[in-house]
Order: structure tokens, then sequence, then C-alpha cells
């Protein structure tokens, strides 16, 4: 609560304090407001600490009464307690006398028997000092009854007028009780109280009045405060008549008298009872307690206490013992004296000595306001200018980005179309040369983008149909070259429980693979480089996933960086289990875990936690000696977390690094028949009808490598076994359980033993067995290979070269040749050429554009096939172009167009085919395509919402052009 309010009050000097510099800043007001103003202050701050103080002090007070009252209420419960306990006591022995003393003839019980009796059951009354039964004696019986205890009875009011010391009390010297109709002689009594015996109860007046209002009410009778016989300290006596057993529980008053037998009563000695109940409490010396008898109120009469001086407070609790005719009290007061409330002194003055100083600030920066303000004003300018220069830093990379991405892809279009012509193989080099170039700069500006549009927070992922395999497939052709040169192997593996199709962005997905790959590359200058693609489930149950690690079991003969520890720090897999968040119930997600292994330099340990940094190497020779950027990892780590996984990497200097990444995925293979899910063009279709049925062995010690190739080649249709050495694969042969077409050798082994090579090569060629199998070497590198080869086999048929890495198309290709198939793709593409010449010749296109290169290229790309060719710069031209009546059989449009894009001009050019088609009976409907380069989901549908027919990408590749434009024209 003090803490709410001190920082509410400190808010609102805060508020005053920001007001009052803005004020001085200013110069609104004058110094000698503000001169009252801090008058003002102080003197109001001056009031609230006294308010403080005496609030505080109230409540320390209320708090020190509150204390009082809990203590006093526990001391009065706990006697209240103590005291019922013994008066149920004393109630269950009247039972036991009306049972073995009025009801059994001769009694059961004497004096010595209740003396013994009472004395071991003290315990059980704790309050209670002596215990006695005093019999009903009418005056009748009263002779027999004397003789019968040997003893007179005696009187007792001769005491109360002249009470005496208890060491000269003495029985005998006790008056005859006087006569009267009945008399209440005491006959059993314990130890302590054993003077009473023989004196009648009835004859004292407190005590008769007590017995008889006993008897009556059937209850538990207290007395009034007086002094005990022999001990003269002060007490009561609680007294119960005893019945005879056949009472009823509803008997009257007068019914009860009669059936009195007598009366047992328990003597408490208050004074000393409760200071022994008060010595068991902890705190009994911090509080003074007085128990007070206050049947009548005006005149109470003290029990307990004393009358020692203590605190002014003082706690009154209510004692109920059970009696209702007797009122008792206990007063409770404090010992000593409150003591100084120094706590709301020092707050007081704490709060005070505070808002003294905050007035001091005040008076004291009034000079030097004014300056501060001005400081922070050019502070802020600074800031929002340096907010703006980075807003424009990052606009002007996006900007001069696609500026120049714009005309590249016209120099990559106008490459791709000198291509098609006559050239010589020195000029196709040189075009080769510059379109691996033009790529070259259109992927740093493309990285450049991305890094941009991840600052933007713009960067989007497409949801596209795509072959992940394919995508291998293409990144391993792009460092092909490299590796090669390198004699690095480069090798990729996916496992059969992935989808062959998948739905996501592939674009995105081959720039990770990539950018690790390239890093892989660069730092990697000999063993291996491998990249497997695995779904996470099978990350705990496959032992060759768990195992690759180990350097006998890796591609290469040397060891790499342990792959679990990269991603071991994965969040994911550390919920619910080694898969965690990763195991989807639905099986529309497809769960996929990347790994790229390198035989590197590996990463240095200090420049570990840097990795992923923007613009960030591990050393400044690197970028010297390697080039690049520095941002591929940190877009790679953007684009995985889009893709709802995460990328973690191990690495071991001079050992190597392997990076690993997870991704979700949707299962292609399910949503195949979905016309919304584009699909990405030029997909490779690795699986050759042509090389169905046949049989390979390929011959690899090492399992790792083995599985690779049998990965690539069954992608072909082929039947693959896998051998290690070449007396194996001749036993396989030589059994004769199927027809082998082929023999897949790794260079390990055929140049390791040429005499062995030479001999396997002799015996396969003498096999009866129709056609031997055709010989196919599996290399790093084809530059020092060809004499190898020679030197072993002399004969014309030499043993095919296929070097790695393996790819599904490259090794098609190489199997084609060797075995003379015909390869049915290379047809399927020469048709689409020829059909496309059938659909397009004399037709009329126009194209729309605002960028003359690329109206240019587009024009070349359709006129190439026999079309007429109309271009347009923007979209009202396009507009008055197509306006009906005209004669254009199709349009192309391109999307992002200054003024009007293509989405705004499709949808005018619709409405005028519709409000023409309603005056006239010919149904006007151009086919509009749209000309793009982001072939995304929402680019698809926004197309189609505005009334385009469908897309093309740019630049124009021959099977897509097919196959959109095959939809409108028929075939001549």
């Amino acid at each position: 609560m003090w803490l709410k309010w001190w920082e509410k009050i400190s808010g609102n000097g805060y508020k005053i304090n920001r007001q009052y510099y803005q004020y001085i800043g200013s110069k609104r007001v004058k110094r000698e407001m503000w001169r009252k103003l801090l008058l003002t202050w102080v003197f109001g701050w001056t009031v609230v600490s006294l308010w403080i103080l005496c609030f505080m002090s109230l409540q320390a007070t209320e708090k020190r009464k509150e204390t009082l009252a809990s203590m006093c209420d526990e001391r009065a419960r706990i006697v209240q307690d103590q005291f019922n306990v013994s008066m149920n006591h004393i109630q269950a022995m009247s039972i036991l006398i009306s049972t073995f003393h009025h009801a059994k003839s001769p009694s059961a019980i004497d004096q010595r028997t209740f003396a013994s009796y009472t004395e071991r059951t003290a315990f059980e009354r704790p309050l209670t000092s002596g215990v006695a039964y005093a019999v009903r004696v009418l005056h009748y019986e009263r002779e027999q009854f004397e003789k019968q205890q040997g003893w007179i009875i005696k009187r007792m009011d001769t005491l109360e007028q002249n009470p005496v010391h208890k060491d000269d009390y003495d029985t005998e010297a006790l008056e005859p009780s006087p006569i009267q109709e009945e008399y209440a002689p005491v006959i059993f009594a314990q130890d302590t109280i054993s003077h009473v015996i023989s004196v009648d109860m009835l004859s004292g007046k407190e005590d008769r009045d007590n017995v008889l209002r006993a008897r009556e009410s059937g209850k538990g009778v207290l007395t009034a405060p007086f002094r005990l016989l022999k001990s003269n300290r002060l007490g009561v006596i609680l007294t119960f008549a005893v019945y005879k057993r056949y009472l009823p529980s509803n008997a009257t008053p007068n019914e009860r008298i009669q059936a009195t037998n007598g009366y047992i009563g328990g003597v408490f000695d208050v004074e000393s009872l409760v200071e022994k109940l008060l010595e068991q409490l902890a705190s009994k010396q911090s509080v003074i307690v007085n128990v007070y008898d206050t049947t009548n109120h005006t005149h109470p009469i003290a029990m307990y206490g004393s009358n020692v001086s203590g605190d002014v407070f003082n706690h009154v609790s209510t004692l109920n013992f059970g009696d209702p005719f007797r009122k008792h009290e206990m007063h409770c007061r404090f010992k000593q004296k409150p003591p100084w409330p120094w706590v709301a002194i020092t707050t007081s003055i704490g709060i005070l000595v505070i808002a003294l100083l905050v007035g001091h600030i005040f008076h004291v920066t009034v000079n030097r306001i004014a300056t501060v303000e001005e400081d922070c004003r050019e502070m802020m300018e600074l800031t929002k200018r340096a907010e703006a220069a980075d807003v424009a830093k990052s606009q002007f990379l996006a900007t001069v980005s696609h500026e120049i991405r714009t005309p590249m892809n016209g120099v990559l279009g106008m490459m791709h179309m000198l291509m098609d012509t006559d050239l010589d193989v020195t000029q196709q080099e040189y075009v080769r040369t510059a379109q691996e170039s033009g790529k070259a700069l259109v992927s740093l500006i493309n990285e450049v983008l991305d890094q941009a549009k991840i600052e933007f927070g713009k960067l989007e992922l497409e949801a596209v149909l795509f072959d992940i395999r394919s995508i291998l497939d293409d990144v391993l052709s792009l460092f092909s070259d490299k590796s090669q040169g390198k004699g690095v192997e480069l090798a990729a593996y996916v496992s059969d429980h992935v989808p062959k199709l998948l739905i996501g962005d592939p674009g995105r997905f081959r720039q990770i693979i990539t950018n690790l790959m390239g890093n892989s590359i660069k730092f990697t200058d000999k063993g291996h480089i491998f990249v497997t693609i695995h779904l996470v489930e099978e990350i705990v149950h496959s032992i060759e996933v768990d195992n690759e690690s180990n350097p006998e079991s890796t591609l290469s003969d040397f060891p790499v960086a342990n792959s679990c520890l990269s991603w071991k720090g994965f969040k994911a897999f550390s919920q619910e289990g080694p898969l965690g968040s990763f195991s989807s119930t639905s099986t529309d997600l497809i769960n996929l875990i990347v790994s790229v292994e390198d035989t590197g330099d590996g990463i240095p340990r200090e420049s570990q936690p840097l990795i992923f940094t923007p613009f960030m190497q591990a050393g400044s020779s690197i970028s010297r000696k390697h080039g690049g950027t520095g941002i591929g990892l940190s877009i790679s780590k953007c684009l995985v977390g889009l893709m709802n996984g995460e990328i973690g990497f191990a690495s071991e200097p001079k050992t190597g690094s392997t990076f690993t990444f997870t991704a979700v995925f949707t299962n292609g293979l399910l949503n195949s028949n979905d016309s919304k899910i584009p699909q990405i063009n030029n997909q490779s279709q690795p699986a050759c009808s042509e090389f169905e049925g046949m049989n390979a062995l390929v011959i690899d010690p090492r399992p790792i490598r083995a599985k690779v190739s049998r990965y690539h080649i069954q992608r072909l249709g082929i039947h693959v076994e896998t051998v290690s050495d070449l007396n194996q694969c001749l036993s396989t042969i030589n059994k004769g359980n199927a027809v082998i077409n082929m023999v897949l050798i790794d260079q390990e082994v055929w140049y390791r033993d040429s005499s062995m090579s030479s001999h396997f090569f002799s015996s396969t060629r003498k096999l009866d067995l129709g056609s031997p199998p055709k010989l196919f070497i599996l290399v790093n590198s084809s530059s020092s290979t060809s004499s190898k080869t020679s030197s072993v086999t002399s004969d014309v048929d030499n043993p095919t070269i296929i070097t790695k890495p393996l790819r599904a198309s490259m090794l098609a290709a190489s199997l084609q040749r060797a075995m003379n198939v015909r390869d049915k793709r290379t047809l399927n593409r020469d048709l689409h050429n020829l059909s496309l010449s059938h659909l397009l010749l004399g037709r009329k296109i126009l194209i729309v554009d605002d960028n003359g290169v690329n109206r240019a290229v587009a024009a070349g790309a359709l006129k190439k096939y026999g079309a007429e060719v109309v271009c347009v710069s923007s979209g009202k031209d396009a507009i008055s172009s197509l306006k009906p009546p005209h004669q254009f059989d199709a349009c192309f449009m391109d999307i992002q167009m200054p003024e009007m894009d293509g989405f705004e001009a499709t949808k005018r050019i619709r409405e005028m085919e519709h409000n023409e088609n309603r005056e006239v009976s010919v149904k006007w409907h151009v086919p509009i395509l749209a000309m793009t380069a982001d072939v995304i989901q929402a680019t698809h549908e926004e197309c189609l919402r505005c009334g385009m027919d469908g897309y093309v990408s740019k630049p124009f590749e021959a099977e897509q052009l097919y196959r959109e434009v095959c939809r409108f024209f028929p075939s001549s």
C-alpha cells in the first residue's frame, strides 16, 4: 500500500518536473512565479509530511490495540477452555458418586477411595485445587448420621465472621451446626482440602444460596470470590447437585429437590491457577492481566491481578464459566508504554527531505534548463535524421536492386535469345560466360534486396507445388564445376520417406541450400560435402542418421563434426520427447530436417556466436580470400523461421562444419489436383521409362557412398544392388538370378588394383549371358581418369566415365549415350517447339510493358514462333488497343507499370467487353496473360480475381508458353 502511494506521489512529481522544464526552457513565465511555486511546493510537502506522521502513528496505535486484543482474547480462551475441562470432570464425578455411593449398598466409595481417586485424576482438572462431596442430611437423620460418621456437623458461618490464618485452623474448634431442616456436611474431600470434612455447606450464607440454586437448576453454580479456608487465598467454588439415578431429564425444580442426594464442589484457587496458565505463554511478561467478577457492575470483585501501572490502552475479554448468573471479565494492558513512532517520524522526515531536495533541484536547474532543452531538441533532430537515413538506405537498396534487376533480366533474356541463333563454339562459350556472370550479379542483387525486405518485414513465401529432389539436383549442378576443380566429393541424398511433391516456396528453399553449400564449397579443399534430407521422425529411429558422425561411416575418409550437436539446441526437440512439436498428427504437414556436412576448415570458436549476424564473417581475411557479403546465413536464418523451422550448426576447427535446419511443408501428393496451387516450371522428370526393368550393380566399399549412388540410380526406375568389391560382383553376376545390364564402380575400387580391375573387365566380356553388362566408373574429377582407365583396359569398349556429383538428369544422359537409348524428353521439347509454331503462327498478340527491353525480349520470343506482335508501353494504351472491335488474338500484360498497373487495366478491359457483349451478339473475350517474375500464390489469385486468364514467367520458357496458349488457340 505504501509503495503504491509513494509511486503515485513520485509520478505526480515527475509530471510537475517535466512541465517545469518545458515552461522554463520556453521562458513562458517569470522566475518570480517559480519562486512562489517553490515556496508553495515546500509548504505543501511540509503539510503532507505532518499528515503522514499522524496517519502512520494512528496506524501503529491501531495495530498495537489489535495486538493487545489478540493476546487478551488468547489468554481468556485458554482460561475458559481449561475451566470447562475441569467443570466437565466435576460433573462427571457427580454421576460417579450417584452410581457407586448412593446406588450401592453398602457404598463402594469411602473417604480413602475418594481422596485417592481425586488425587490421581487431578491432572484432568488443571484449575481445581480440591474437590469435596457434601451429602444431604435431613434434620431427623442428623443424630443417626453423626453417630455413623463419628463426628458432629460443624458450622461454617463462624469462619466467615472470624476468619483465621491457615496455620491456626482447627475443625475441632468449630461450633456445631444450628438446628435446621436439612444439612449438607462434607463427607468426602481431596487431601488438599480435607479440612472441610464435617463442615455444613448450608450453614454459610453464600454457600447455602449456591447449593440451593444448583439443585434447582441442575447446572453448575459458582460462588462469588472469597478467601478459602486454611489457605486464605482468593478463590471460588463450583457446585453441582448429585441426583438419584432415576431422575428424568425434564424434571421440575421440586422434583429435582426431592431427588437430590448431595452436592459436589470443586474449589478453584483463582490466583495461583491463572498464574500457572499465563506462565505457559512466552509473551506473559509483556501483558498485565486482571480477572474480575462483574456480577455487580458497580462493585466488581478483583479475582486476579495487581494495580501495577502500565499502558493506557486496556482491552476487556468476556469469560464464560458456565454459570449465567455470574459474570466474569479479563482486563489486559501492556506493561510498557508505547514507544515513539520512529517509522512514522523517519518516513515523514524522509519525504520532507526528498521534497526539499526536489525543490532545490528545481531552483538549481532554472538557469540551465534552456540549454538542456536545446540539446535535447538537437539530439531528437539527429535521431530523426539517423532514422530517416536508415529508412532511405533500405529504400535505396530496394529501389536500386529492383532497377538493376530489370535491365539484367533484359540482358539475360537477350542472351537466351542469342543462344537460339547460329553460333560457333567460341561464341557459345562467350554467351554462356555472360549468362553465368549475369546470373551471379542477379543473385547478389537478390541477396541485397532480401536483406532490405527482412529489415522492412516484407519478406513473404510462396505456396507452389514442387519436386524437392529436382531442386537439390539443380543446386548440385550449380556447384559441380567448383567441386570437381577442387577434387571435393559432392553428394546428396533424400530419404525415400520424403514425398515426391511438396507445397512451399522452392525458390527460398533453394536459396537456403545454395547459401549453405556455397559456404561449404568456399572453405572445403579436401574430403566431401554431403547434403541429406530426412523426415524429422527418422532422426530418432534411424541408426544411419545417428551414426553419420563416425569417421568410418562418412562419405570420405575424413572425420566430420557431430551432426547431432547441430540440432541439439532446437527448442522443439526438447518438448515432450525427442521429436517435440515436430510430431504432427496431420498427414498434410511434412516436417523436414536438412543437413549440409563438410570437411572444411571449420569455424573458429570465438566467431561462432556471430555466425548469423548480417554482414559479419569469421574474420577480415575471409572476405579478402573467399569474397562474399556475409549476409547469406542471416537471410537463411530468416527464411528458415518463415518456414516454421530452426537452424543450427556444429563446427570443429580443422575438422569441418555441419549446418542443420528444419522446415515445414505441405504434402503435395494429397493436394496435387488442387488447381489453385501453382506449379513451378521445368521440373525435371528423372524417372525415365526407357530404363524401367533394368538391373544394376553398384560396387563401393563405403555404405554411405553406396547408398547415395543407389538413391540416384533408383530414381531412373532401375533395380539396384550394392556389393563391396569386384569379386562379390562377379559372384552375383555368375549366379544368373537376374540379368545385370550395367555395373557402376567407384573409382576407389577400380584404381586400387589395376590387375584385379583388368581381370574383372576381361571376365565380364567372357560371360555367356548374351551381351555383357555395361561398365561405368564413378569419379570425382575427369581430368586425370582417362589415362588410368586406358592403362587398366586396352579394349576398344572401355568403361564409361561418370563424373560426380550424381544427378538424375546427368546420370540418365550418360546411360543413354552409353547404352544407345533415345531421350524421349528431348523429343518432347522438340514437339513443344513445333506445336508452338503451329499455335502462334499468324496470331496477332499485344504486348504491354513499360520497359522497352522487356518488350523487345517478349516480342522476340513470340516472333520466333511466327506470331505477329504489337507492343505498347502503358495500361491506358492497352485499353485503347483492346477496345472492341479489335484484331488481337491475345494479350501479354506486365503487372507492375506506372500510372495504371496490369490489374487495373485488365479490370477496365473486362468492363468494356461486358458492356459490348450486352449490345451485340458477338461475345468478346480476349485472353490476357500476366507477365511476371513473381509466381506466388497471392499474385496468381489476384490475376484470376481481376479477370486474367493465366500467367507466364519472364523470360519465356517454351514448355510453359505452350501450356498456357494451347488453352486458348486451337491447333492447326
